[in-house]
C-alpha cells in the first residue's frame, strides 16, 4: 500500500455515539459532529505514527475514507501481516479506540467498574 490509497473503514456504534455525545454538547448536527471526530481521531493516529499535522479524510455513508501518510500505509502493513489483517481493519481498530478522545465532562465516579472502555 502506498499514501495515495484511500483506506475505508465503517463508523462503529462506539463512534457514532461518541460523536453524538461530543456533537450533542456542542450544538452540532450528526454529520459535523462525525465529520470533526473522525477528524480528531485521524489526526491522532498520524501524529503518533508520523509526525503528521495534517489528515485527508471524508466521511459519507456510515465509512471513513483516509489516505494515510506513507509512514502510517507502512505502519498498518506491518500491523496487518503480524496479525493476518486487512491494513484498514487495523485503521478501523485505531480509530474506534480514539472514539471517546477530547468528550468533556465524561464522570468517571459514576461509571460501572465492570466497563471495559477507557475513560
Amino acid at each position: 500500500m502506498t499514501g495515495d490509497d484511500r483506506l475505508t473503514v465503517p463508523v462503529s456504534d462506539r463512534f457514532r455515539a461518541a460523536a453524538t455525545d461530543w456533537g450533542d454538547n456542542r450544538l452540532m448536527d450528526e454529520d459535523d459532529a462525525l465529520e470533526t471526530k473522525a477528524e480528531q481521531a485521524l489526526l491522532e493516529i498520524e501524529h503518533l505514527v508520523a509526525d503528521a499535522t495534517e489528515v485527508e479524510f471524508t466521511v459519507e455513508d456510515g465509512e471513513i475514507r483516509h489516505s494515510p501518510s506513507d509512514e502510517l500505509a507502512a505502519f498498518l502493513d506491518r500491523q496487518a501481516d503480524d496479525y493476518g489483517l486487512e491494513p484498514a481493519d487495523v485503521l478501523a481498530m485505531h480509530v474506534d479506540l480514539f472514539a471517546r478522545v477530547f468528550l468533556e465532562g465524561e464522570e468517571t465516579e459514576s461509571a460501572d467498574p465492570d466497563d471495559p472502555r477507557p475513560w
